[in-house]
């Protein structure tokens, strides 16, 4: 489409059409070739600064005691390499590692009751508005 352009056989609009591409892209395009001399996209670069967290060691540290719950995994990472990071971040990093943290035991059970397959709740318990006043 440059090229019949850079020849006059047509303007962009009608080259565009011609090709089968949108307009907005044809002018899109034909900028960035007078801008850079090139059609190929820019390489995108990341956005926001890289990740502090080693994830070396992070593997080790699970390697070595697996039974650290997310916040024991911060405080053991930040007391060995001095870097200190949000419990998302850490999150974000053992999930991108693949790996899985333990619930914590102190963690109570759900207060929320288990429902039946049907909707109904549990006949297993008995609830509040059921059990008598005296």
């Amino acid at each position: 489409m440059l090229e019949a352009h850079a020849a006059g056989k047509g303007t962009l609009r009608e080259l565009a059409e011609r090709f089968g591409v949108s307009v907005p892209w044809a002018w899109k395009v034909s900028a960035a070739h007078t801008r850079r001399g090139v059609v190929e996209r820019a390489a995108q670069s990341r956005h926001g600064r890289s990740s502090r967290v080693d994830r070396e060691q992070v593997r080790a540290l699970l390697k070595a005691k697996p039974d650290l719950v997310l916040r024991e995994l911060r405080e053991e990472l930040e007391r060995r390499t001095g870097v200190a990071v949000s419990q998302t971040q850490m999150w974000r990093v053992v999930r991108e590692l693949g790996l899985r943290l333990k619930k914590s035991r102190s963690t109570p059970p759900s207060e929320t009751a288990t429902r039946t397959s049907g909707g109904a709740k549990s006949s297993s318990s008995v609830s509040g508005r059921s059990r008598r006043n005296g």
